[in-house]
């Protein structure tokens, strides 16, 4: 029998890479290890579901049990993945042994919870997976105050969510601006305003001390600046980090993901690691469209064709649609002592900045409302360099 090609996860990552796979191999073995039921749902979805009214049920586009019939995949629900033995090529799950041929590293990354004191601290949600939104969707319904810690790319999307679902919303956030590591200033302080007629507050550049227990299951928020918030909810939204502890034990080689080159190949013959696990050239790209180019040119590589994965710029759209946003590129610079200029074209439609170089070459835009159709010539320019 021909060794299976396992994919530790059922994320997004790892199912795009099973399709992949199948629309070029429709018999080789592949099997399929998570700690959850395996249902296929897109996750960004969870940044909308309160003010969609969905439960974490209406989130699921197939179940697990479904996903593996139709694709041929041998799945091993509810089961985690305790050993990889890469020099004999098995892996123990459930205290059973298995072998593979090929195996992927899909494990995703989990929500961080910055480190706070208090009788409260236990209490803070996290919405990474539909698992999470699951064991959080009734306080969340029944929460007329939330807290969101976090301003970056989610926390901002949750707390619009939330405050277009009738919702008080407090974010706190250490930057002194929303998304302060994807947008410039200006754009992000016309986000930050439309989010305050909304009912939204922000705490920024101020970060959460304690947690206090209230009468009626509120928590008090304790701020380094002093200030006290008391809500019904916190929730976290403060980044991710990437599950790289197997691959650790194993002796493979980590940094702040499991370190991949090019072809997705870890430092262990025959090991893969792909999402928002993998490192490749020094960052996590937790993003779809990286996953989904992955998933593409992993795939071939898995079926004897070797492939590298290229990334042209990619954009993002941001999930705030009182204040929609695309952007892509580099518009914040890694080096704070780099030179950006930024090109500002505004009107009551909207705004569109360009980001560019010493050189005046484009390195990225940001686009907003109505100015939103001019992203996919801008994304063209910028991949023409």
């Amino acid at each position: 029998m021909e060794h299976p090609i396992t994919i530790i996860g059922s994320g997004f990552a790892a199912y795009q890479l099973v399709k992949a796979i199948r629309r070029q191999d429709k018999h080789v073995p592949i099997r399929v290890f998570t700690s959850d039921e395996g249902h296929d749902y897109n996750k960004p979805d969870l940044s909308h579901a309160s003010s969609n009214q969905q439960t974490a049920s209406d989130l699921i586009r197939m179940s697990g049990t479904d996903f593996a019939a139709e694709h041929q995949v041998e799945l091993y629900a509810h089961s985690t993945v305790e050993v990889v033995e890469t020099k004999h090529k098995y892996i123990v799950a459930g205290g059973q042994c298995y072998d593979y041929g090929k195996l992927v590293f899909a494990t995703g990354a989990s929500a961080f919870i910055p480190p706070v004191s208090g009788d409260a601290s236990g209490k803070v949600v996290t919405l990474n997976s539909l698992a999470e939104y699951r064991a959080a969707q009734d306080i969340l319904q029944r929460a007329s105050h939330i807290a969101v810690i976090g301003a970056g790319l989610i926390g901002t999307e949750l707390a619009m969510d939330f405050a277009c679902s009738g919702k008080t919303v407090s974010v706190v956030d250490p930057c002194q601006t929303l998304m302060a590591n994807q947008l410039p200033d200006y754009i992000a302080m016309k986000l930050e305003r439309v989010m305050v007629t909304q009912g939204t507050r922000f705490f920024l550049a101020d970060t959460v001390e304690r947690l206090s227990t209230l009468p009626g299951s509120r928590v008090a928020v304790e701020l380094a600046s002093g200030r006290e918030i008391e809500v019904d909810v916190v929730v976290s939204a403060a980044g991710l980090k990437p599950n790289i502890q197997i691959a650790k034990n194993a002796g493979m080689s980590v940094n702040k993901g499991i370190v991949v080159d090019t072809q997705l190949q870890t430092s262990a013959p025959d090991v893969y690691a792909i999402g928002d696990c993998a490192e490749i050239n020094g960052k996590v790209l937790a993003y779809l469209q990286p996953a989904l180019l992955s998933a593409n040119a992993l795939a071939k590589t898995l079926l004897g064709q070797p492939t590298s994965l290229v990334l042209p710029a990619m954009m993002v759209k941001v999930k705030t649609p009182a204040f929609p946003i695309q952007f892509a590129g580099q518009n914040i610079p890694e080096d704070r002592s780099e030179a950006l200029s930024w090109q500002i074209d505004v009107n009551q439609a909207g705004s569109t900045l360009k980001t560019r170089d010493q050189s005046g070459q484009l390195t990225g835009y940001v686009v907003t409302q109505q100015h939103l159709p001019s992203a996919f010539s801008l994304l063209k320019e910028l991949n023409s360099k």
